[in-house]
């Protein structure tokens, strides 16, 4: 029996009990066995979660990138590492071997040394989905700076307040994006985010588009003459376990978004075992997550758990509807993709079109499929199942958090029978529980409650960027000597976990995470504005759309109120992104708050969702009368 390589369902039980009566034990096997060290650890496991300080394979000393490149040029030197399947269907996909990888990605390193980039230092990319984008980050992590990736598909606010955050000193960017039949001007949104800020001395540009750009003398420079001159050697410089690998932020329900800090060794550990596990990666596989690296599902599930594991990772630029609705699919037939991850949010999209988009092409190659983001809906899986997975390739339903680093609750197919809807069985080392209102653990199935964490696993965030009390705050003051994960779930009568969503104003849309209170934020900056309050409702494709409750400075106003909606729509727009954009609108007189001012969300999301007979006691709301006019005027699509 292998820790590593689960087959059936008795292996997975007999792992999963080993990982949680020994955990040190099963976690130094699989490192020790699996990994290769400049330096053993002197201890496998430190935490205290009251601190929170959590800390793996202490004293231990390794790069990471010797782990995802260098150890595969022995036996997998000629193998494709990464397969670059370019936006436009006639652009000719590029096949990345293990060996042009490593000289690559050692070309890369040595660049940013040339221009000042040292250990610790962070590096901000806001690139499209392109090989440069994978080759920085894995030369950032070569000479142990700091990546920060943010989804190029976040305007210049977004992307200022994250290199402020990180103190990134250096951007890499590209001059534009190909994104369907759009060019995107990213050089253009990087200059806007720096025009205020002193720290970024370097911008390195990819030449992608071949897009005119202003280049700033002195902080501006091409990334292809300097690679050129740079040598394809660079020795990996060595990190130690807890040393921060990267930061990715993520929305907060309250302020600015949350810079979640990975550090080395446990990351390394734990998206490499989750990724062999739960996609069954053979030697010849050829594995495709259709998310983008500026999350974390990129991150852990495009770059770093496949590439630890040697296997084949396709990048893909485009969108699943560009040149038309079977280019997943087409894509699929020419790679002859074994594995395929994606998000529920692509599939009720793709799920709307004519199937013949699906038929035109042979899914044969598939093996296995999985989902991301959010919660799948039955009706989506079932159409995913019926129609791609012909009923003979299992569903990996997969909870995670960018926080946890790694997959968390999934099936393992071919091991786990499924349910759809449930993200079914912890992995091997993750210890849930669900815990009431009153703080106290459920015991026993058929319950439902807060998911927290009992037990620390390698994966998890360490702390928050420059911030460690709101880590603490955040995910280990709501329930003493556990990790809050933010979600509700309910377990079943076999122990399967369903998540229910999230318990904070947090919602995800299209598989995103997004605050209420940037967007709110954002809405409040609009002249005509008094506050706002962003509420979620199912929507059918998106997962959840946005509904906005906007309450105007002269509320019966003449100005025309389509007009309104469209300025403050471009005003998320400008400041998020196009993402966090408000399906539905509705201008009020007031919105519903109790009486220490707090604005009743419930209540906005109940009359949102139609269900105005269960809004409880109004009678002690600072302004009840408020609630029937808010009814009255339902909010209406913009």
């Amino acid at each position: 029996m292998s820790n590593y390589h689960i087959k059936n369902l008795e292996e997975y039980w007999q792992v999963y009990r080993k990982s949680i009566n020994e955990p040190e034990i099963f976690w130094s096997e699989i490192a020790e066995e699996h990994f290769l060290w400049r330096k053993k650890w002197d201890k496998v496991l430190e935490w205290d979660f009251d601190k929170p300080s959590i800390k793996w394979y202490q004293g231990a000393e390794l790069n990471i990138t010797e782990n995802c490149i260098d150890r595969h040029l022995f036996n997998r030197a000629d193998k494709t590492a990464i397969l670059f399947e370019p936006n436009n269907p006639q652009e000719k996909a590029q096949h990345i071997t293990y060996k042009q990888l490593s000289e690559r990605v050692n070309k890369m390193a040595n660049v940013l040394k040339s221009q000042g980039v040292n250990k610790g230092d962070r590096v901000c990319i806001y690139l499209p989905m392109i090989p440069e984008l994978a080759i920085s980050v894995l030369a950032c992590a070569r000479i142990g700076a700091i990546h920060s990736v943010v989804f190029a598909g976040f305007s210049a606010d977004a992307l200022a307040t994250r290199i402020k955050d990180s103190g990134s000193k250096m951007i890499i960017t590209s001059d534009g994006a190909y994104r369907g039949n759009k060019t995107i001007e990213l050089k253009k949104i990087v200059d806007e985010a720096i025009v205020d800020i002193d720290i970024v001395n370097k911008v390195l540009v990819v030449n992608r588009t071949k897009t005119k750009i202003n280049m700033k003398n002195g902080r501006d420079i091409w990334l292809a003459p300097l690679l050129i001159k740079s040598s394809d050697i660079c020795e990996a410089t060595i990190m130690k376990a807890e040393d921060p690998l990267f930061i990715l932020y993520t929305s907060g329900s309250t302020g600015k978004p949350k810079g979640m800090v990975h550090t080395t060794a446990g990351y390394m550990v734990y998206s490499a075992y989750t990724f062999k596990n739960i996609f069954q990666y053979q030697e010849k596989d050829v594995y495709w997550c259709t998310a983008d690296i500026g999350w974390i599902t990129g991150h852990s599930y495009i770059i770093y758990g496949p590439l630890a594991n040697g296997a084949t990772t396709v990048m893909f630029e485009g969108i699943p509807s560009y040149p038309d609705y079977g280019r997943f699919w087409e894509i699929v037939e020419k790679h002859k993709i074994t594995q395929f991850y994606t998000a529920p949010t692509a599939i009720r999209a793709l799920a709307k079109e004519k199937l013949d988009y699906v038929n035109r092409y042979d899914l044969s190659s598939l093996k296995i499929l999985g989902t991301v983001g959010e919660p799948i809906n039955e009706e989506a899986w079932h159409w995913y199942n019926d129609n791609i997975g012909k009923g003979k390739s299992p569903i990996v339903d997969t909870w995670w958090q960018t926080e946890t680093g790694g997959i968390m609750i999934s099936p393992i197919p071919f091991s786990t029978p499924t349910i759809p809807t449930y993200a079914t069985l912890p992995l091997p080392g993750i210890q849930p529980v669900l815990v009431g209102n009153d703080g106290e653990e459920l015991q026993g199935n058929n319950k439902e409650g807060k998911l927290c964490m009992k037990f620390p696993w390698p994966g998890m965030a360490r702390t928050i960027w420059d911030n460690h009390k709101r880590f603490k705050d955040t995910y280990f003051s709501e329930v003493k000597n556990m990790y809050f994960t933010g979600d509700g779930a309910l377990r079943n009568a076999v122990g399967y976990y369903r998540i229910t969503g999230r318990t904070d104003d947090v919602i995800i849309v299209s598989g995103h995470n997004l605050g209420t209170a940037p967007i709110e934020d954002a809405i409040n900056e609009h002249p005509a504005v008094v506050e706002s309050a962003i509420v979620g409702f199912p929507h059918s494709i998106k997962g959840n759309a946005l509904c906005g409750y906007i309450t105007l400075k002269q509320y019966g106003e003449s100005r025309d109120h389509d007009n309104l909606k469209a300025e403050i729509n471009q005003m998320i727009t400008e400041r998020i992104g196009g993402i966090a954009k408000l399906d539905q609108i509705q201008f009020t007189v007031g919105l519903p708050k109790n009486r220490s001012g707090k604005i009743m969300r419930r209540i906005l999301r109940k009359i949102t969702l139609g269900d105005i007979e269960n809004l409880g006691d109004t009678s002690t709301l600072l302004n009840p009368e408020v609630v029937e006019l808010i009814i009255e005027g339902r909010a209406v699509k913009v």
